[in-house]
């Protein structure tokens, strides 16, 4: 997600400068572009344990690169634009959208894996985020003109966020009596849903069986899918195996089956 963004705020640079938006709008995809490499060095230093030295060297060795193709891209397609040639700077904000909306993808993979729950994303982010789209389609309605490629742009990623807290809210409705007496009996809902999978339950909310390549981390365990470090409790039976044989659990004569 935060790499096809990071990668996005090339073209979309490019359209804005190129367009000659007001400046905000032009500065706007190169703070974007900067703190999505940002948040994706912090993904590969800490989900993925690379060395801070490896990180720091493929972060500013991408951010070099992409400063590079997109003063390239504007010092190639400017001229062209001026001339009255708008095809190029088209092909180049229709890039940048399809770049937008497909970072914004795999959470609904997530979502779909999870029945629903979002993972991973801090909500106050994605708020931030979707504020700021909402206010740079205003600031093109101020403009003189309105460009609609522009303005898709951001609608684009208003709707596709407004559907990731759609289905967090939906799922936070649908298992508010689970989580309710899980938080009564001192455990989360992930407690829960490891106990139904330890014991081989069905259960209704279990995870299903999506599981995306990039997304996994030591013993098949995917990033982001616990929010503590909580061990989870263990089944009543688990409990009762682990103990030893005492005259509560076995009388002489019986047979233990492992």
């Amino acid at each position: 997600m935060m790499f096809l963004w990071a990668i996005s705020g090339v073209p979309f640079g490019v359209y804005a400068i190129v367009q000659n938006f007001n400046i905000p709008i032009q500065v706007q995809p190169q703070v974007f572009m900067l703190l999505c490499l940002v948040n994706w060095g912090q993904i590969l230093l800490y989900a993925y344990k690379w060395p801070l030295w490896k990180v720091l060297v493929v972060t500013t060795g991408t951010a070099a690169i992409f400063a590079g193709v997109e003063t390239a891209l504007i010092l190639t397609i400017r001229p062209v634009y001026q001339v009255g040639n708008e095809t190029p700077v088209l092909v180049i904000g229709v890039v940048a959208a399809i770049l937008l909306a497909a970072g914004l993808l795999p959470p609904y993979g997530e979502a779909w894996k999870r029945r629903g729950r979002i993972v991973g994303i801090n909500f106050v982010f994605l708020t931030a985020d979707s504020l700021g789209a909402f206010f740079s389609l205003l600031s093109l309605v101020t403009q003189h003109t309105f460009d609609i490629l522009g303005g898709v742009l951001y609608i684009i990623c208003i709707l596709l966020e407004i559907g990731i807290f759609a289905s967090h809210l939906i799922w936070l409705f649908r298992t508010r009596q689970i989580r309710k007496g899980a938080k009564v009996g001192g455990k989360t809902f992930d407690d829960i849903l490891v106990e139904y999978e330890q014991q081989g339950i069905p259960f209704k909310f279990s995870e299903r069986k999506l599981t995306w390549p990039w997304g996994k981390g030591e013993n098949d365990e995917e990033i982001g899918g616990r929010h503590d470090d909580k061990s989870p409790a263990a089944p009543p039976y688990q409990a009762k195996n682990k103990r030893g044989m005492n005259d509560e659990d076995t009388t002489e004569g019986d047979e233990v089956q492992v």
